[in-house]
């Protein structure tokens, strides 16, 4: 486990905190290679039912780390060919994959900046929590890069095509509040209820019909691009699935009893 990612299992919620602050948590090789093993350890655990990605210090994560692209070993080392750092890349963009698809959902806190790669890797959580001093930006046209960790995709389908050229081609920095309005973060919270309330938003999800969120999440990221008969075949077949859980049983039973329901997560 590297020390650039701190790991932990709180109440039933994977918590995974990058841990550069004094780099603004720009990400390394060693962190993002903890947190693809640590995102794959929470897929399969019966005791995560979410998982919280956010930053130590004052920020998210910057993205990539500038003192090592002047280094020329951001991405490999100096000299390493093209095509040898195309596939590092797409093995380190694994890490926004895994949380956009993990089948359990995966909340970001967002605390500070979040910019390059550290916004896309917000953007590929299925929430994302921001503090009053958050500020999240693309970043990548100040250092003469083209985007990546999901960016243009995540972006495009969260503002538009036009406003996500603005976001890339005029990489202004946002604050929380434009950020809420233009539906990039799902909540804005003073800071020092930032992570209170986040977990509180986790653990709520994590004591849920945890099968019934693994269909749910999958249909949504299906319906970007799916057609709508594709879609109702696709919840013909998970809205049955979930009925043979035992949560469904239980959901049903409390619903009568007018009680709250106690979810196994199967």
């Amino acid at each position: 486990m590297s020390d650039d990612l701190i790991v932990e299992v709180k109440n039933r919620v994977g918590v995974m905190t990058m841990n550069r602050p004094d780099k603004l948590n720009a990400l390394t090789p060693e962190m993002n290679r903890a947190a693809q093993d640590a995102l794959k350890r929470f897929a399969a655990s019966e005791e995560v039912g979410c998982v919280v990605l956010t930053g130590a210090g004052r920020g998210f994560c910057a993205g990539g780390d500038v003192s090592a692209m002047q280094q020329g070993r951001e991405i490999g080392e100096d000299g390493t060919p093209l095509e040898i750092k195309i596939d590092l890349l797409r093995q380190g963009q694994e890490f926004s994959w895994l949380l956009h698809t993990l089948p359990k959902p995966t909340l970001a806190v967002v605390n500070g900046p979040a910019a390059g790669a550290g916004l896309g890797l917000a953007l590929s959580c299925d929430l994302r929590i921001a503090s009053e001093r958050a500020r999240l930006g693309t970043a990548y046209a100040r250092v003469g890069y083209g985007g990546d960790y999901g960016t243009t995709w995540q972006l495009t389908r969260l503002v538009g095509p036009a406003k996500a050229k603005e976001l890339f081609f005029l990489p202004d920095m946002l604050d929380a509040e434009e950020a809420l309005r233009l539906g990039l973060v799902n909540r804005v919270v003073p800071e020092e209820r930032l992570m209170d309330e986040a977990m509180e938003i986790a653990e709520r999800i994590a004591s849920g019909p945890l099968v019934s969120y693994r269909y749910m999440k999958a249909n949504i990221n299906a319906a970007v691009t799916a057609d709508f008969r594709t879609l109702l075949d696709r919840e013909a077949e998970t809205h049955l699935r979930c009925g043979e859980t035992e949560d469904h049983a239980e959901g049903v039973a409390a619903f009568m009893e007018k009680r709250e329901p106690v979810f196994k997560g199967r």
